[in-house]
This record gives structure tokens, C-alpha cells and sequence, in this order.
């Protein structure tokens, strides 16, 4: 059986979650995707900002959120599930929006470890600033 082509995974950082949440959109218009019918994804770590840009998009940008806090430690379970879910509607890419980038690093090899290893391709980390 052959595995579907991985889903490619941008983290997204910054100082907060108006900025992360506006680098994302800002990405998302770049890639056409905002315009386009291809499937993509944000998890956002935290509560929304307020006004988020991400609340215009169109219903075939997946959005979930999911409770503040370290998503590799207190937060690994709902972000596996969250994870897991995304992932069977099967997006083009998908952001990982994080409130806090102190375990950045367990983070990403968390999602370079199986079954994540197969499934997804990490890119360069997007650091937002305002």
C-alpha cells in the first residue's frame, strides 16, 4: 500500500497571536491558497486575538483550536488528536500556530518521529514579527 504524499507542516512563531495569526493569512494569499480550491490547515495554539484575519477564510482552509500551553508536553494529546483529524481531510499544507516557542525544538522532532515521520514534511519555521 502506498502512503499518501506527506502533508507539508510550517510552525508558525511570534510575539503575538494578532501577528502570528496575520503572518499566516498573509501566507496563505501568497500561496494562493486562500483563493484556491486546494485543502489547507491551521492549529492554533491559544484564544483568538480578536478580529483574526483567519476568520474570513474560505470553508476549504481547515481551522482548529486548541487550548494554550506547551503543545510537546501538557498539550501533546490534544494536539495528536487535533493533529490526527486535520489529517485525514488530507491538506496540501498545514500551520502549527504555537503561543510559546520554548520546546520549539522537542516540538519538531516530536513531529519528525513516527507515525509523523511518513506523513508529514517540516519546513523552515515562519517567525512573525509585527
Amino acid at each position: 500500500m502506498t502512503l499518501p504524499s506527506p502533508v507539508t507542516v510550517t510552525l508558525v512563531t511570534g510575539p503575538s497571536a494578532g501577528v502570528r495569526e496575520q503572518a499566516v493569512f498573509a501566507q496563505l494569499q501568497l500561496s494562493n491558497l486562500h483563493h484556491d480550491s486546494a485543502k489547507s490547515g491551521v492549529i492554533l495554539e491559544g484564544l483568538a486575538p480578536g478580529n483574526s484575519p483567519l476568520d474570513t477564510l474560505p470553508a476549504h482552509v481547515l481551522r482548529a483550536r486548541i487550548a494554550p500551553g506547551c503543545l510537546c508536553c501538557t498539550g501533546n494529546l490534544v494536539l495528536r488528536v487535533t493533529l490526527n483529524r486535520m489529517l485525514r481531510q488530507r491538506p496540501e499544507h498545514l500551520f502549527i500556530v504555537v503561543a510559546r516557542s520554548e520546546h520549539l525544538d522537542q516540538l519538531r522532532s516530536w513531529l519528525q518521529a513516527e507515525p509523523y515521520d511518513q506523513l508529514l514534511r517540516l519546513t523552515p519555521d515562519l517567525k512573525a514579527s509585527s
